[in-house]
């Protein structure tokens, strides 16, 4: 006999538990976690991206976030490199500040100057600190110039500011400060504060073509010999650097950078690596081919020092002007300098009869040739004077 009571008992417990089995299926696990990206440091606004190790500065400045790159995977870099970002963006909100108070002097609009050069990451160190110079010559030659409103700027002010400094500065740092007051002014403008900019009118000084007053090259070996011989610790070194320049055109920081590695006797080119590090002009990396003369200085400078490390530097000194200077006297010519020597190079390069254009890649310029030939143009003119002499129809 079948027992009801107990049959329906059994159903009720298997439904229960078919109940609980899909509430259990339905029951989402707690999602995990996501890994964090960054790592705190125990240093304020200061964090690290665990994937490629660079330090970020994460702060805020007037309610505003700011997260930004340092470049750099060193802890005492990134506090330096902090501590300039944080000071800058904090001038550039007192700026803004000033600007909707309805007053913007002249040193809120340097703050905002400096802070967008910062930022601004095609700007080399180099014009940065070049910048730099012209503004302490600016502030310098316009006494009182951070603290007025820039209102008060007028276009005969400027004008008679320009006149005042004309003949206290060469040419090219005269129109180097006029370029700069004019950005300056600028972001003035930018900013609403002014409508126009005041010292848009002032003229730049007129640069003059100077004649380059190189040595003969029999005044140049005897120049090179007096370096060798003058006795001083590093005189050897000094003619060595002297001989690098002249044979190869390279600038001054450009050969302080060059390395062994850099220089390849087989296939007679040193290569000039564009960065920051090298001092490079215009970061750009190009193949020089060696002349004979620098094929010997670097065979010599081999035989003398031995193989050594392929990444230490080819010369010994960075710079050998008081040398020079002494040297040009005891002979009897006209004073030169590091980058006349790169002239130098230019001048023999074309009066041998490599063409200008060729000349201008050698030397590292982009424009094609264009400054060379306003720099040595006259020198082709020479030569061609010289070739047209040798033809003859008789």
């Amino acid at each position: 006999m079948v027992d009801y009571q107990q049959l329906a008992n059994a159903i009720r417990n298997e439904v229960d538990n078919l109940i609980l089995q899909s509430d259990t299926a339905c029951v989402k696990s707690p999602p995990t976690a996501r890994p964090s990206s960054w790592q705190s440091t125990s240093f304020s606004h200061l964090v690290k991206y665990k994937s490629s190790c660079t330090y970020f500065a994460r702060f805020r400045v007037g309610g505003k976030l700011i997260r930004r790159s340092l470049k750099t995977q060193s802890l005492s870099v990134a506090k330096l490199r902090l501590t300039d970002l944080e000071g800058a963006e904090r001038r550039a909100n007192e700026s803004s500040a000033a600007l909707k108070s309805g007053r913007l002097l002249m040193g809120d609009v340097l703050n905002l100057f400096n802070s967008r050069s910062a930022e601004n990451a095609h700007i080399k160190p180099s014009t940065r600190k070049y910048h730099e110079e012209v503004i302490k010559a600016l502030l310098k030659t316009w006494p009182g110039l951070e603290g007025i409103d820039v209102r008060q700027i007028t276009a005969q002010g400027c004008i008679a500011w320009a006149a005042k400094v004309a003949g206290r500065y060469s040419p090219v740092r005269h129109n180097a400060m006029v370029g700069v007051l004019r950005q300056l002014l600028n972001l003035a403008v930018d900013a609403g504060a002014i409508y126009q900019n005041p010292a848009a009118k002032v003229q730049k000084a007129r640069i003059r073509a100077t004649t380059l007053a190189l040595p003969s090259r029999e005044q140049f070996t005897r120049f090179l010999a007096t370096i060798r011989g003058a006795g001083g610790r590093d005189s050897r070194n000094c003619a060595d650097l002297v001989s690098f320049l002249a044979f190869g055109g390279f600038r001054k920081g450009e050969a302080a950078n060059v390395t062994w590695a850099d220089c390849n006797l087989q296939t007679r080119t040193i290569t000039v690596r564009g960065d920051e590090k090298t001092g490079t002009k215009n970061w750009g990396t190009r193949a020089v081919p060696m002349t004979t003369s620098m094929v010997d200085l670097l065979e010599r400078l081999q035989a003398e020092r031995g193989r050594g490390s392929k990444e230490g530097p080819v010369m010994q000194v960075r710079e050998c002007q008081k040398a020079m200077d002494r040297a040009a006297r005891l002979v009897g010519m006209e004073r030169i300098t590091h980058h006349d020597l790169r002239h130098f190079f230019a001048t023999n390069c074309i009066e041998s009869g490599v063409d200008i254009p060729t000349v201008s890649r050698w030397l590292g310029h982009k424009d094609g040739g264009a400054l060379a030939m306003k720099v040595y143009g006259h020198l082709r003119d020479q030569h061609s004077s010289e070739m047209a002499r040798k033809v003859s129809f008789s």
